[in-house]
């Protein structure tokens, strides 16, 4: 498993500067419906919500401002510390912890309300484990909602100038290099039967696929690529813990 956090250490500072989303709802990705309109964490007032792989904590701020016990974790240390300046200038109390998305060993058995990710589990090999932690700390009954690179879109280069052709087989699972701002990032593809699956061996009841379209105004984002006019950009995947 190759360790991201370096790269990322790298990028963070173009991404937030090029990509990070605005504080006032969580995006689960560029160019398309926020949490505005797709309405999937439900009430968070009092509720205590985990948002993995929290980059730059605007998800995690916005959760907070709705009344939410937050912590937020990442592996870069550069992310992090971008997102402790972001919550004091915006004056909001969030608890940031650097380290594997998977170690929640911090948290209590069942004392989670909600977890969230916006596109961290692109970049985890082994999402079983990741999962099975995450299973652990949340209370019965309470979702786990995340996005993910919608699979059909890494059979296509989406970078390119050609035509829009596929250029990988769906079923290869062999990590791929995404170079940004010249800095290598390793993704991991998973099907969604590798996700749908995973989920199932770990005990959760999956409740919601959402493959979100595009929104129609507005600027784009350095991200979109005209490809994801015709192929989905991301998936969403809302599941429930079901018994320990």
């Amino acid at each position: 498993m190759t360790d991201n956090a370096p790269a990322w250490d790298r990028y963070a500072a173009t991404y937030q500067r090029e990509i990070g989303p605005p504080t006032d709802v969580a995006r689960y990705g560029p160019d398309i419906p926020s949490e505005a309109e797709l309405r999937l964490l439900g009430e968070l007032k009092g509720r205590r919500v985990l948002d993995l792989g929290c980059g730059g904590g605007q998800a995690a701020i916005s959760f907070t401002r709705q009344g939410a016990i937050t912590t937020g974790v990442d592996l870069s240390a550069e992310q992090l510390a971008y997102a402790r300046r972001l919550a004091e200038t915006e004056d909001v109390k969030v608890e940031f912890r650097q380290g594997d998305l998977a170690d929640l060993a911090f948290l209590r058995n069942d004392s989670v309300d909600l977890v969230f990710s916006a596109g961290a589990f692109d970049f985890i090999e082994d999402l079983g484990r990741t999962f099975r932690q995450i299973h652990r700390v949340l209370k019965v009954g309470a979702p786990l909602v995340f996005s993910v690179n919608h699979p059909a879109t890494l059979l296509f280069d989406t970078d390119g100038d050609e035509p829009l052709a596929a250029r990988r087989s769906y079923f290869d699972r062999s990590p791929l290099t995404r170079v940004r701002a010249g800095v290598e990032l390793i993704q991991y593809p998973h099907t969604f039967g590798d996700l749908y699956m995973g989920l199932a061996r770990s005990s959760y009841r999956v409740e919601q696929v959402v493959e979100p379209e595009p929104v129609h105004a507005g600027p784009r984002s350095p991200a979109w690529r005209d490809a994801f006019r015709t192929v989905p950009s991301t998936l969403i995947i809302k599941a429930r813990k079901e018994g320990n």
